[in-house]
């Protein structure tokens, strides 16, 4: 009798077992097939980093792009080059003509946007209209922060010996980023991924939910991250005197309600802070004030800056870059 049982029992957890191999199969397929339009913003952003980016031995930076590579994410065509930029590889520097580095996270990569729309290359259009010799390099790397993105250019990019360096300031470029290794089901799992990322939205639900309190408390003067992004910043300040290197701090604002905007304290800091080291300050704030989501982001679902902005930044960015060097620098 107990061994009848037991082999009920071990038949029944079998085919219970088999069951939710199958339903997990399942959902997996369906959900691949669903993502397959590409619309779906968190699994392109999982793709990206699965396809153009691998971990780093640098712990300062966690992850890095890969170097000549290229995917479709988001139904547009990223290229990286040899120096994992976003871009054609980089030609030798012309005589007499400006090397302007793009430093940043997804929005300098211009997530969502295709490379002939990006900020880095309307401003080099637009300074080649002006009279302006220069080569435009970008440098974005999603989900970097401050810490991160002035990192690298130190230990990866100084080679690139730019004449200028633009900083694209977002609000969350001062957090205190952790690890992303994940796991083997984060890494190879739409379906984890997914369910992964509906849990946190449900704790963010019934959690603290607030961004000016979560972001007053990102720049409070005592948060490790906000140390840190200061840090980082003053050290690309002082490696750009030295090597009379021009920089520029582009202040990127959060788009999510551009007409009722609540995070002006962020913006006030940065100033203080960019023209206190020697950046020339320029805000987007001004030239955004009252667009509304659909006219500003990538797509439906993704907060990122689309062709419109890129384009509004590069006409910011445009009149100070190509001021001469002596009056830029008396008006810093």
């Amino acid at each position: 009798m107990s061994v009848k049982f037991s082999k009920n029992t071990l038949f029944s957890i079998a085919v219970l077992t088999l069951s939710v191999v199958v339903a997990l199969l399942m959902g997996e397929g369906i959900l691949r097939i669903k993502n397959s339009s590409m619309k779906n913003y968190d699994i392109e952003m999982w793709r990206y980093a699965r396809e153009l980016k691998v971990r780093s031995d640098d712990p300062s930076l966690d992850f890095e792009h890969l170097k000549n590579k290229s995917a479709v994410l988001q139904n547009v065509d990223i290229r990286l080059n040899e120096w994992g930029l976003r871009g054609d590889p980089v030609a030798p520097a012309a005589p007499g003509a400006r090397r302007i580095l793009f430093l940043g996270a997804s929005t300098t990569l211009g997530w969502g946007v295709r490379e002939d729309e990006t900020v880095e290359v309307q401003l080099q259009k637009e300074l080649a209209a002006a009279g302006v010799r220069a080569q435009v390099l970008n440098a974005g790397v999603g989900n970097y922060n401050a810490e991160r993105y002035v990192s690298r250019f130190f230990k990866q990019l100084t080679g690139l010996n730019p004449s200028d360096i633009v900083v694209q300031y977002f609000m969350r470029d001062a957090e205190d980023l952790p690890s992303s290794r994940g796991n083997f089901f984060m890494r190879n799992s739409e379906l984890a991924v997914t369910l992964w990322i509906a849990y946190h939205r449900l704790l963010d639900r019934f959690g603290d939910s607030d961004l000016v309190a979560r972001y007053r408390k990102v720049y409070d003067p005592h948060q490790p991250g906000f140390i840190v992004m200061e840090d980082e910043l003053k050290k690309l300040s002082q490696y750009a005197g030295e090597h009379g290197i021009r920089l520029y701090f582009m202040m990127i604002p959060d788009v999510h309600d551009l007409v009722d905007y609540k995070f002006n304290f962020v913006h006030d800091i940065m100033r203080n802070f960019a023209k206190a080291n020697g950046y020339a300050y320029v805000d987007m704030l001004p030239a955004m004030s009252g667009l509304r989501p659909e006219q500003t982001w990538a797509m439906p679902g993704d907060p990122h800056p689309n062709a419109l902005v890129h384009k509004l930044m590069a006409d910011a960015l445009l009149p100070l870059i190509a001021k001469p060097p002596a009056q830029e620098s008396i008006e810093k």
